[in-house]
């Protein structure tokens, strides 16, 4: 059982380092010849402490696990990968913080947070980049879509959950908008 649990770690790092995205314990325990979940999360258990002092870590990120670079060594990497961002606007990250607060919501109740302001071109960049999908209709007559944000809103926030955001009330206390 020894040389298997050897065998699996090496699979679990390589599945983790390639995936790209948060993979959950079901997820990897299916592919890995269904080993029990509870194996799964222990030898991840223990490449997190292999991991610790490296240049990459194993986080727990939107229900699940992936690695990630080492936040200390980010500004080389920057240097390094010269990244063109994407830009964040005040108007893009004010739609997707009132999505992901108020979730789900319509467009015109987007709108109206907003005090007034047209969100249709904010909520088609967050449905491109995929901050933001549409996750219903509305009973309401015309039967406006809904719009909640996705798990890749989770992974690039670093969120394990919605829970995770900081309360409304805090983010109201910075912004100066009780």
């Amino acid at each position: 059982m020894q040389k298997e649990k050897k065998f699996y770690k090496k699979v679990i790092e390589a599945l983790l380092f390639c995936a790209g995205r948060s993979l959950k314990i079901k997820e990897i325990s299916k592919i890995c010849d269904n080993i029990p979940p509870k194996k799964v999360k222990e030898i991840i258990e223990e490449l997190q402490k292999e991991y610790t002092d490296r240049g990459m870590v194993i986080k727990e990120i939107a229900g699940g696990y992936r690695i990630e670079t080492n936040p200390e060594v980010a500004e080389y990497l920057k240097k390094f990968l010269n990244p063109k961002d994407f830009k964040w606007t005040k108007p893009l990250l004010e739609t997707l913080a009132i999505i992901a607060y108020f979730q789900p919501i319509t467009r015109a109740e987007i709108s109206a947070k907003r005090g007034g302001i047209d969100t249709s071109g904010t909520l088609k960049v967050l449905l491109e980049k995929g901050f933001i999908k549409v996750v219903g209709r509305k009973n309401i007559p015309g039967r406006p879509l809904l719009y909640g944000t996705t798990r890749f809103f989770l992974e690039y926030f670093g969120l394990n959950s919605l829970k995770d955001l900081p309360p409304i009330d805090e983010l109201k206390k910075l912004t100066g908008k009780e």
